[in-house]
């Protein structure tokens, strides 16, 4: 039987941040953002069908689940989607692993379709990029260690990112993360658990 991914606790200190940000503006605390994942429960544990260990799928890749979204802050420009593997530390540094950055996403979306194609840049103008390339990588964390905590993150900006793709997607998502730093108005986490079967 997997843990159970304790998530709560940062999912209640958003949301506490962005009501507050909202009452010290002089308005009506705004709803918080909320995500949801389809397939498994905030915390729980991921389904194969979503990982590199899906039958047919290749080294890197996976089937990506449906996300969507809800309470979009006033003012929205664009969307920001990071998925990371938070057990990862990659070449010795405080980097995290790659799993998705989607950027953006044009203020209207309020979801992402399971299966998003491969594809640097997206029919709707956004872009996507994993350490495998430009697409979904799945959750892969080996069978003889523990499971890995995967979180999903959505950031609501006051602004489209001028920020293009490159060939490595841990500078691109370092492009990124940059470029967001003072726009983000809202922000919604979801959480899972992941390790291949034995």
């Amino acid at each position: 039987m997997p843990p159970v991914f304790r998530t709560l606790g940062a999912a209640t200190i958003v949301a506490a941040m962005t009501m507050t940000l909202s009452a010290q503006q002089g308005g009506a605390p705004a709803p918080p953002m909320t995500l949801t994942v389809a397939g498994f429960p905030d915390g729980g544990q991921i389904p194969v069908k979503f990982s590199q260990a899906a039958p047919g799928v290749a080294t890197g890749e996976g089937l990506s689940p449906a996300i969507s979204w809800t309470n979009t802050p006033s003012g929205t420009q664009s969307f920001v989607l990071n998925m990371r593997d938070m057990d990862v530390s990659r070449n010795k540094t405080t980097d995290d692993q790659a799993h998705w950055v989607v950027w953006n996403l044009p203020a209207t979306t309020t979801n992402l379709p399971e299966g998003v194609p491969k594809g640097s840049q997206r029919p709707d103008g956004s872009y996507q990029i994993s350490a495998t390339g430009p697409m979904y990588r799945g959750p892969g964390a080996g069978a003889n260690g523990p499971y890995h905590h995967y979180m999903f993150e959505i950031y609501a900006l006051d602004t489209k990112l001028d920020v293009q793709p490159t060939t490595d997607a841990f500078e691109t998502r370092a492009n990124v993360m940059k470029a967001m730093n003072g726009h983000v108005i809202g922000k919604a986490v979801y959480g899972g658990l992941f390790r291949r079967p034995q």
